[in-house]
């Protein structure tokens, strides 16, 4: 595409990229609905648009039923047609005229795919230029779309692997799944390189990309890379507003996968970026203001070191202080940051400064990634990203302070500088390990000698060490009794980032505020998940879940040890006291007929999941209105109040209850 028709299409979306709307959206206590309620359906419209959802559906059947692999394999290519339209119709998600000449546009694609699949055939597999692809999350079970920019010269049937560059982008309320697949089928983006492929994931909407946004990233680029020969050393993340916050977190989070990163605009905290952008004040509890540090950059900024990192600022943008931001955390950690700033430029990306950052990009995509660096920094708040190349945090003393660690290659020995960490494992793929495989190896850690085994003929290593009694000993940590360790470290949000089944209840509570209550917040969970998550929670009464479920699903607990037979199975299990007069974890007790408990825990029946009682996603409403409020709000654990009213700061659209009591679990998920 020109370069002039693809700025027109660029202008014509920037009134539907917006990132939020200022302090008119600081009351906790009155909140606008995201996305907004759409334009009302014609009869005439309706009827066209359920025959064509009808057709579709029919055909989606036929490949379902066929049992061909090939057919399940490529099916969601098709669904995503049929579950956008469909949703987006139900749901009142068509925000003017033209987004049901885009639906019906959607159904013909789908249409047409599933008529082609059901002959044995996918075009769309060799098509280059734009290009809509599906797939099916882990998470619910559903199709999630992305879009792909392939050049041209790139052949299904050929050899050579290609770059990958995967670009966020920016907050868009009316970013239906009906519009997001409309724009991939006409917008190349800001950047379109040379024999790079381009993944412009959907994020599951507007939520820069956190938390059940971030796994369809992660999805999305595992599937590219599944269906495209994708060069592993050269893959890159970029963005820009929304999309520039997006790879913020995306370049700290998994420095070690990226050959650069380059971030636009946006936000990479919460607090000062709320405080400049939204003039809001934060009141913050204690636990809020340590989960920030899930995905606040400035806190994680060491970790930048491992991936190269161009930021773009327009001069005159206010979103100009994330990078500002990053600027000083960086310099702090001895870095001195690339800041391309577009002369008397607003919210956008300026020619000029786009010239110059292709430029670089290109310079490294040459190099690509470092295999294996003979000097890692990492930290991290939490096991849940716990790796850098070769090196893995596998033990934390606190979960939420930093846990930090550096370690050097010099000969045949690994000297560590560390802090907050019990446990550590290296782990060097053959051909990597870049020792004399005729000595041993001695690991220097905090001034204490620990002699390792050689490196293998393969030109592979692996060892591990954990801290027992200050001291630390070769080995594992010991898997006796449950610990938080990756995967299973919590807070309440992490149960929502693998495969989770809602368990609802069917028998009577315990009492008529706590039923009334435990009902109405399952009923907003599952309609939340899809109106904010755009997908369709799996559901099943406590009387109808199975020993596969259990094995497959973190277990979505509603209601009490009345009301869900589940909850009252595991009780007896859980660091939770509830019967009907009191509910307490640790030493306050609450009442019973006024008080509720919300509790992630791994799960008594299957350890390596977890359940969760009483709590979907826990930021809300509130947060809707800006990404930058889009944080964990509870952490392991908390009891609220569901029956007084609540001041502003716990408003209903910021909590599901009164915070009256709330902590983290230990490393042995106990009690603290």
């Amino acid at each position: 595409m020109k370069l002039h028709v693809f700025l027109i299409l660029v202008a014509s979306l920037s009134s539907n990229l917006v990132f939020a709307d200022g302090e008119g959206d600081n009351n906790p206590e009155s909140v606008r609905q995201i996305p907004r309620i759409g334009i009302k359906v014609s009869d005439e419209d309706r009827i066209t648009l359920n025959t064509g959802l009808s057709e579709l559906a029919e055909l989606i059947k036929q490949l379902q039923s066929s049992e061909s692999d090939f057919a399940l394999t490529f099916l969601p290519d098709v669904e995503i047609y049929y579950r956008g339209v469909k949703d987006n119709l139900e749901h009142q998600e068509f925000f003017s005229e033209k987004d049901i000449a885009k639906a019906l546009t959607a159904l013909a694609s789908g249409k047409q795919r599933a008529q082609q699949l059901l002959a044995g055939e996918t075009p769309w597999l060799s098509q280059t230029g734009l290009v809509v692809r599906g797939f099916r999350s882990k998470l619910d079970g559903s199709a999630q779309p992305y879009g792909l920019v392939i050049p041209n010269n790139y052949q299904a049937d050929g050899e050579q692997a290609v770059r990958l560059d995967i670009w966020f982008h920016g907050r868009g309320e009316t970013l239906s799944e009906t519009n997001f697949i409309d724009r991939q089928t006409k917008v190349v983006g800001y950047y379109a390189p040379a024999n790079t492929i381009v993944l412009h994931p959907y994020g599951r909407y507007s939520n820069a990309f956190k938390f059940a946004g971030e796994i369809d990233v992660l999805e999305a680029m595992a599937h590219v890379k599944a269906n495209y020969r994708i060069d592993n050393d050269r893959v890159s993340v970029r963005g820009f507003s929304m999309g520039g916050a997006g790879c913020w977190q995306f370049a700290q989070l998994y420095a070690d996968q990226w050959f650069a990163a380059n971030p636009g605009a946006g936000f990479s905290e919460t607090p000062a970026f709320l405080k400049s952008f939204q003039n809001e004040t934060l009141q913050p509890y204690w636990w809020e203001e340590k989960l920030w540090r899930w995905y606040d950059t400035d806190d994680n900024a060491i970790n930048l070191a491992h991936v190269p990192l161009i930021a773009y600022s327009g001069e005159d943008d206010i979103q100009k202080q994330a990078a500002d931001v990053m600027e000083a955390a960086l310099t702090k950690e001895g870095i001195d940051m690339v800041h391309i700033i577009g002369p008397k430029t607003g919210h956008r990306i300026h020619p000029d400064s786009q010239a110059i950052i292709e430029d670089k990009m290109a310079s490294l995509a040459r190099v690509g990634n470092d295999r294996l660096p003979l000097t890692i920094n990492k930290i991290t708040h939490t096991l849940k990203y716990n790796r850098q190349y070769w090196l893995t945090i596998t033990g934390m003393k606190e979960h939420w302070e930093p846990a930090r660690v550096r370690a050097s290659i010099n000969r045949n020995q690994i000297t560590i500088v560390s802090t907050d960490v019990t446990g550590l494992k290296f782990d060097m793929g053959a051909g990597l390990a870049p020792f004399d495989i005729t000595r041993d190896i001695t690991v220097l850690i905090n001034n204490q000698t620990i002699r390792a085994p050689k490196a293998k003929s393969d030109r592979s290593w692996a060892f591990e060490i954990h801290l027992t009694d200050g001291k630390w000993v070769a080995g594992p940590r010991s898997g006796e009794g449950l610990q938080k360790r990756h995967g299973l470290q919590g807070p309440i949000d992490d149960a929502f980032l693998s495969s989770f089944l809602m368990v609802t209840q069917s028998g009577k509570p315990i009492n008529e505020a706590i039923g009334k209550w435990t009902t109405s917040e399952q009923t907003r969970a599952i309609k939340h998940w899809r109106q904010h998550f755009r997908g369709h929670a799996r559901v099943k009464a406590d009387s109808e879940v199975t020993e596969s479920d259990i094995a497959n699903h973190n277990l979505i607990l509603w209601g009490d040890f009345s009301s869900n037979q589940v909850i009252a199975d595991i009780l007896a299990r859980l660091p939770l006291s509830w019967t009907e007069q009191g509910v307490s974890v640790g030493e306050k007790v609450f009442d019973a007929k006024s008080h509720a408990p919300i509790l992630i825990y791994p799960n008594p029946l299957n350890p390596a999941k977890y359940i969760v009682i009483n709590s979907g996603f826990t930021y809300r409403e509130y947060a809707y209105l800006n990404n930058a409020r889009q944080v964990p709000m509870l952490p392991d654990w908390a009891i609220v109040d569901v029956v007084n009213k609540p001041k502003a700061n716990d408003s209903i659209y910021r909590f599901p209850g009164i915070p009256k009591d709330a902590n983290f679990f230990d490393e042995n998920w106990e009690v603290k």
